[in-house]
């Protein structure tokens, strides 16, 4: 029985959050291999990106409530989503007509466009803190749990309970999709396999009639998506602050790395490598360890490696290893 309690103890405080986590970070991920991988430089405005279509999925929200529009006992989010994917494409359209172009004409080296993307950075990071503020902002709402720890107990009779969020469950059902139209869409559609042409070889693309700028655009247009996704499943699982997507911005960069820059699977393995490692690494294993050791006995200490502060640490630390053992990731993707 105290072997089963501490396997619910280990789900509930680090398998299920750190899905639900890395989910949110493979989507994030996926975003940024795709701009390295098609346009072929680190976007470091993908973060507040992210902040900008939660912000007008979130105001959105706000709209329809105010209306008597819910979803139910799923967040009124999920109808608002579209709206933020919306507004988001427009912007980095946009963004991409007003900034980038100018580079790629021109011909410049990566780095110009890195130091491009953080001045886009910190103006898309003022808009939003200027018309949302810079607070904490909650708006989820609908079912709270799929499954609470106390139902849990009363089913199986243990001590320690497990409680599934709905929005942990809901982040991973719709990643999942996500994902699934992701790859289909650029293995079985024209324009996808456009776009992978154009990533494997810019010149022999081009040659064979491929257009560039519609490539670029499309790209652009699934990044607004993916970003508008993960900002939204991110804040409905925890709150919405737009300094933390600024934050995000590392282990997000660290899940592209690790796994493989410009390999969309490898996105998707880094961000669940990243985030099973923040959690796992910062949790204490106090309870869990005392379940399982011998009658009456109690560990010292939380057995805790890391305190949750330095939760970004251990993203920065596997992210210095590998670019010093292995650049390419785990997937063989593009080196840095």
């Amino acid at each position: 029985m105290d072997f089963l309690n501490a396997i619910v103890a280990l789900l509930n405080f680090v398998i299920v959050p750190a899905t639900a986590y890395g989910a949110q970070l493979a989507l994030g991920a996926l975003g940024v291999t795709l701009i390295y991988g098609i346009l072929r430089f680190s976007n470091f405005a993908h973060g507040d990106t992210m902040a900008f279509g939660t912000m007008i999925t979130i105001l959105a929200t706000w709209g329809l409530q105010s209306l008597g529009v819910t979803a139910g006992p799923l967040p009124t989010a999920l109808i608002a989503l579209p709206l933020g994917i919306a507004a988001t494409a427009a912007l980095v359209v946009g963004t991409d007509k007003m900034v980038y172009r100018f580079y790629r004409e021109t011909k410049a080296k990566p780095v110009i466009f890195v130091i491009a993307s953080i001045g886009v950075m910190f103006v898309m990071n003022g808009i939003v803190r200027f018309i949302i503020g810079v607070d904490d902002q909650n708006f989820a709402d609908g079912a709270r749990f799929l499954i609470s720890a106390r139902d849990f107990k009363d089913m199986t009779g243990l001590d320690e309970g497990l409680a599934i969020r709905s929005t942990q469950a809901i982040t991973v059902i719709v990643a999942i999709l996500a994902v699934v139209a992701l790859f289909w869409f650029l293995n079985k559609t024209r324009t996808g396999k456009s776009m992978r042409a154009f990533s494997d070889n810019e010149d022999l693309a081009l040659l064979s009639g491929i257009n560039p700028e519609r490539v670029v655009m499309i790209t652009w247009l699934i990044v607004a998506a993916l970003a508008t996704t993960a900002g939204v499943l991110y804040g409905l699982d925890k709150s919405f602050k737009p300094f933390t997507y600024f934050q995000l911005l590392l282990p997000i960069f660290a899940a592209a790395i690790v796994g493989g820059l410009g390999n969309p699977l490898g996105a998707i393995l880094g961000g669940f490598l990243i985030a099973y490692s923040e959690i796992a690494v910062t949790y204490a294993f106090r309870k869990v360890v005392g379940y399982i050791g011998p009658e009456g006995w109690s560990p010292e200490g939380m057995l805790q490696l890391l305190s949750t502060d330095y939760k970004f640490a251990v993203s920065f630390t596997i992210l210095l290893i590998v670019l010093l053992f292995k650049p390419t990731g785990i997937m063989k993707g593009k080196s840095v």
